[in-house]
């Protein structure tokens, strides 16, 4: 063999070494890469899945009112919606929601619908357990409910059994001690009436300043509401908050009729709407950029 066929010999491994050695960068940083991806989408799931999703956010405000009677000064309301019983609330997570409602010792308690999870199968019993809790929520006036969209068999029956008055397009007249009463409507969500749920304003004796509370699924529909009729506090929920929240873009997942507010708050004219997060969540069983809250809202009369 000639010198130069050595060095040609000993240049091909050289070479085939250094080829080697790229490979095997080039397959640690794929490896890298892939680790990294894996450990974001692993982290996004649990964040997204368990974190996101467990807990219970509790978002108090005072409400300064000029046209509440006397007697609904200092009244205390919470509301809460979205239950979704079967996705990620179970009894144990519903019983804690009821502990974090009494522990505020409510006047006013709200449920804006969508009470179990159109994908869950709910036994009998489930069902009797619901009723044991929802039960259990004390408030010092009364309790109310409107349905959501997937309210469908069991919804009145457990709401009327736990105490609750399901408003079905109707309204009631709401005393606390005293002569002066407010008004709460209730839009249902599977057939909407707007015109019978404020029927109250149509009857002759009606006092067209009443402080009008409305409670209902979908938020968008407040805008066909006060096309024709005054709200001063308006309570819903349906949305999730869109899911997945962005700041500067909003909800990511939306719903008929809960397209439009998907933030937790909006100042509409003179009517002030609160927008649940919810407490459970939709098919996805995701959240992110938004967390399982109830609202807790305190009435403050002012001059």
């Amino acid at each position: 063999m000639t010198r130069e066929e050595l060095n040609k010999d000993i240049s091909d491994e050289i070479e085939e070494e250094e080829l080697k050695e790229k490979r095997k960068k080039i397959v640690k940083k794929v490896l890298k890469i892939i680790l990294i991806v894996f450990s974001i989408c692993i982290a996004f799931i649990i964040y997204t899945k368990i974190i996101s999703t467990s807990g219970l956010k509790v978002n108090e405000k005072r409400l300064e009112i000029s046209n509440i009677p006397e007697s609904f000064n200092g009244v205390k309301i919470i509301q809460f919606s979205d239950l979704q019983y079967g996705s990620t609330i179970f009894e144990d997570e519903l019983n804690s929601l009821v502990e974090k409602i009494n522990k505020r010792n409510p006047d006013i308690v709200v449920f804006t619908g969508d009470l179990i999870d159109k994908s869950y199968k709910i036994k009998h019993e489930e069902i009797e357990r619901i009723i044991k809790s929802l039960s259990k929520i004390n408030s010092n006036i009364g309790k109310y409910a409107v349905n959501g969209d997937e309210d469908k068999d069991n919804f009145n029956t457990i709401l009327t059994q736990s105490g609750f008055t399901v408003l079905d397009n109707s309204y009631e007249l709401v005393y606390n001690g005293e002569n002066t009463p407010i008004l709460i409507t209730g839009i249902s969500s599977n057939n909407k009436d707007i015109d019978k749920t404020f029927s109250y304003f149509k009857e002759e004796k009606s006092n067209k300043d009443i402080y009008n509370i409305l409670i209902m699924h979908e938020p968008d529909t407040i805008d066909k509401v006060l096309e024709n009729y005054k709200v001063d506090l308006a309570l819903s929920g349906g949305n999730l908050n869109g899911e997945i929240y962005i700041p500067k873009i909003g909800g990511l997942f939306t719903r008929k009729d809960a397209k439009k507010y998907t933030k937790s708050y909006y100042e509409i004219n003179n009517t002030k709407l609160y927008v649940s997060s919810g407490v459970g969540t939709d098919e996805l069983g995701i959240r992110l950029g938004t967390f399982p809250s109830i609202n807790f809202l305190r009435l403050a009369k002012v001059n």
